[in-house]
């Protein structure tokens, strides 16, 4: 069996050794039963699952069918822009509040695209704000600050 599709065969080992790494730090937890479930049993088959996804994707890209791919020098600046987001909205939370928050989190990570549109960047996170509104205040009932602080509007 040979090698054809390098990034699928990375993605698909990466995959499996998050899923693996998951399912065991999840057994520290208390599992429980499928029935009544403990804090451990969602995260362990989770893992259990990625695991599996990644052997099948990684074991896919050694088929004599896939296409022949390599794997392409490692752009480390798009890691820190779209890490640097996620610290930006988890830091401007709590004073900005999750509208304001989440439309940067979303406006700054998408500079990290090589296809990057402002145009589309602002329809995604405009979507972005109105869906977590839907899914996570209103579907949820989840309190969370919703504007500014200073504005005293939460």
């Amino acid at each position: 069996m040979q090698l054809r599709n390098k990034q699928d065969f990375w993605a698909g080992a990466m995959f499996t050794l998050l899923g693996l790494g998951f399912a065991f730090i999840a057994t520290q937890y208390q599992m429980g039963t499928s029935a009544r479930m403990g804090p451990g049993y969602f995260p362990f088959w989770l893992g259990i699952c990625l695991a599996v996804l990644g052997a099948v994707v990684a074991l896919g890209a050694m088929s004599p069918k896939a296409t022949k791919t390599t794997v392409d020098r490692f752009d480390f600046k798009i890691l820190f822009i779209i890490i640097g987001s996620v610290i930006l909205f988890g830091a401007l939370l709590r004073p900005l509040g999750l509208y304001l928050s989440l439309f940067l989190l979303v406006m700054a990570s998408s500079v990290a695209s090589y296809e990057y549109s402002f145009r589309v960047a602002l329809v995604n996170a405009i979507f972005l704000v109105v869906f977590c509104w839907l899914a996570f205040i209103k579907g949820l009932g989840l309190i969370f600050p919703l504007w500014p602080s200073f504005l005293g509007m939460n």
